[in-house]
C-alpha cells in the first residue's frame, strides 16, 4: 500500500505537533520542579 504525498505530509505535521507538545511538557515539568525547590528553600529559611 503506497503512501501518498498528502499522507506523508500529514504524518510529518503530526510528528512535529507531537514533538512540540513533548518539548512543552518537559519544559513545564522542569520549571515546576525548580519552582517547588525554590518554595521549599524559602520555607526552610523563613519557617525554621
Amino acid at each position: 500500500m503506497a503512501v501518498t504525498e498528502s499522507e506523508d505530509e500529514f504524518r510529518k505535521e503530526e510528528y512535529r505537533a507531537h514533538m512540540d507538545t513533548y518539548e512543552r511538557f518537559t519544559a513545564l515539568t522542569k520549571y515546576s520542579a525548580i519552582a517547588v525547590a525554590v518554595i521549599l528553600v524559602l520555607m526552610a529559611i523563613f519557617l525554621l
